[in-house]
């Protein structure tokens, strides 16, 4: 009998192909819910996640057959990683897979806000020919400050280089990462400087409402802030008193402190509309890192990383 892969997300084709080939029969099940796996992990000798289903102590528990999971993407945040581990249970991510895709997002909601791209084209669709209040800002001679200096924060420095833009960067847990292009600074040194800020940070409780008033009001002038990575890094409710009061000149956001928009109370649908229809904002539905390709490179490093042959 063949081992059994358990595949919760809707992935590419190549992932199930790739298993299929390795030896593995392969569950393709990207509707599950977490109390079917958790009753239904017995099986399984492997397991493909993304960011749905948390994987806790009870999912681990269950998993008596389990010998490893794979993360498509970065951020472990959802799976009990050590508590796996003591279970003999090996845990990939592939944040490399889908770095480049980030990178290009970011600069493209970046463009997008400092040339009013998607303001002035809901106006035209309406038929307002407006140019004077659309006058946009080149970010060429700005100063770029990256919080985390991982792959995401690489590759979006990366793609800034033709920009002509300062770039400080700053990880808490790097150094001696300066090259050509990337000045190390310190957190007080991005206060100081920075224009424009993108946070490339996982979700932990040292992370966790990071961003909040007292943060933006740390800034020697109002910036444009970036989210490409996980929602509750932001405090969304000083977020949006920060726009409101002009501490904060704009946003990029891809993610929000709560995705699942059906179960919005009052206030989050509230948030959610401002964040939507204000000029100040550029807003998208956490897909950064969704791109066609990177769906491909992410199933290939998790299988590299698994040992799995391709």
């Amino acid at each position: 009998m063949r081992p059994l892969v358990l595949i919760t997300a809707k992935v590419h084709p190549y992932l199930i192909d790739k298993l299929e080939i390795a030896g593995f029969d392969v569950d393709y099940k990207p509707s599950i819910t977490y109390e079917e796996v958790r009753n239904s992990i017995h099986s399984y000798t492997g397991l493909i996640v993304t960011t749905r289903i948390k994987i806790d102590k009870a999912v681990i528990d269950n998993a008596t057959q389990l010998e490893w999971i794979g993360r498509l993407g970065s951020g472990m945040e959802l799976i009990d990683v050590a508590y796996a581990a003591s279970k003999g249970v090996k845990c990939v991510s592939s944040p490399e897979g889908n770095a480049e895709a980030v990178g290009e997002q970011a600069l493209g909601m970046l463009l997008a806000l400092t040339n009013n791209i998607i303001k002035s084209n809901l106006e035209l669709r309406d038929g307002i020919w407006e140019r004077e209040k659309n006058r946009g800002f080149e970010i060429g001679g700005k100063t770029v400050g990256i919080i985390g200096l991982g792959h995401t924060g690489s590759a979006f420095a990366r793609k800034l280089r033709g920009f002509d833009v300062n770039i400080l960067a700053y990880d808490k847990y790097k150094s001696g990462f300066g090259n050509n292009y990337i000045r190390e600074a310190s957190l007080d040194d991005i206060f100081a400087d920075a224009d424009i800020v993108s946070t490339h940070l996982p979700l932990t409780e040292e992370t966790r409402h990071m961003v909040n008033m007292a943060f933006f009001k740390s800034f020697a002038r109002p910036i444009i802030y970036m989210n490409t990575s996980r929602g509750k890094v932001v405090n969304t409710t000083d977020l949006i008193e920060a726009l409101e009061t002009e501490v904060l000149a704009g946003a990029c956001l891809d993610v929000l402190e709560n995705e699942k928009v059906a179960s919005y109370n009052e206030q989050e649908k509230s948030q959610l509309h401002y964040l939507a229809h204000s000029p100040k904002v550029v807003l998208t539905p956490h897909i950064a890192g969704y791109s066609h390709e990177a769906s491909i490179k992410m199933a290939e490093y998790v299988l590299k990383k698994l040992n799995i042959s391709q």
